[in-house]
């Protein structure tokens, strides 16, 4: 199996215990991991969050945002982390063990990776997992499924770092158009494309949420490259540039 040595992002999803976020640096800092963001954390649970033993850089240069896209914007791939077992999920969930092959069959060494984790109390919401490439699921119990949220990153910090998946230096900032398309230029195709699906009245108020998940759960699985989404982001703005001019020219003909 080819290996890869991802620069990888923890991402905490409104985290609701500073102990949890302590001990999820830590864990990183055991295995090699740098970059940790929080996502809209409860609060005071960011503010009460001072140190981490032997993760003080870790929590140091952490960040804070207000939602999900904020954090992963720049990862060219994204892994969700639950259970699966207090929601219906229609896809399928990979073993952890499983995940270092997968990314060696989709992924270059110069990939961006980002690892999410959802809350303590609800885990990831089906919104937050239609930003994921793939769902992982930590191999417990069936009658005990769910796992602490600072166990649950020290597990697959330390699968990863088995694997030797794990970056020993900082990303390069360098952009090829062969490389994957990061989640921001993705997300910028995903709205012009739900602009012109609603302009032409595809999408219908009652199904609209899970329509939009899908849809953005098939632009991901397209694998698009940078070249690919600039591609695509020109050919919808210019279907969206003819249906303005369509709209215009209609209502210029009612004004008559």
């Amino acid at each position: 199996m080819k290996q890869l040595a991802l620069n990888w992002r923890i991402v905490l999803v409104r985290p609701r215990n500073p102990l949890n976020i302590g001990a999820a640096a830590r864990a990183m800092a055991n295995f090699g991991f740098r970059d940790l963001m929080v996502v809209a954390p409860h609060d005071p649970v960011w503010q009460e969050t001072r140190s981490a033993v032997g993760a003080e850089n870790i929590i140091k240069s952490a960040q804070a945002v207000d939602n999900l896209l904020d954090a992963i914007g720049d990862a060219t791939i994204v892994i969700g982390t639950t259970s699966g077992s207090r929601r219906t999920l229609d896809r399928e969930l990979m073993p952890l063990q499983e995940l270092p092959a997968w990314l060696a069959a989709r992924t270059s060494r110069r990939a961006r990776a980002a690892l999410l984790f959802g809350s303590e109390k609800t885990g990831l919401s089906n919104d937050h997992l239609s930003y994921c490439h793939a769902l992982v699921r930590i191999p417990t119990v069936a009658d005990c499924s769910s796992m602490n949220l600072g166990q649950a990153v020290a597990v697959c910090c330390y699968e990863l770092a088995r694997a030797r998946a794990v970056a020993a230096r900082p990303p390069a900032s360098h952009v090829f158009l062969s490389d994957r398309a990061d989640l921001h230029s993705l997300e910028h195709v995903f709205e012009r494309a739900v602009h012109i699906l609603d302009a032409v009245g595809y999408l219908k108020p009652k199904s609209r949420a899970a329509t939009l998940v899908k849809l953005r759960r098939v632009l991901l699985d397209l694998g698009l490259t940078n070249n690919d989404a600039r591609i695509l982001g020109g050919v919808l703005a210019q279907i969206e540039w003819k249906l303005r001019v369509q709209e215009s020219e209609a209502r210029s003909q009612k004004s008559e």
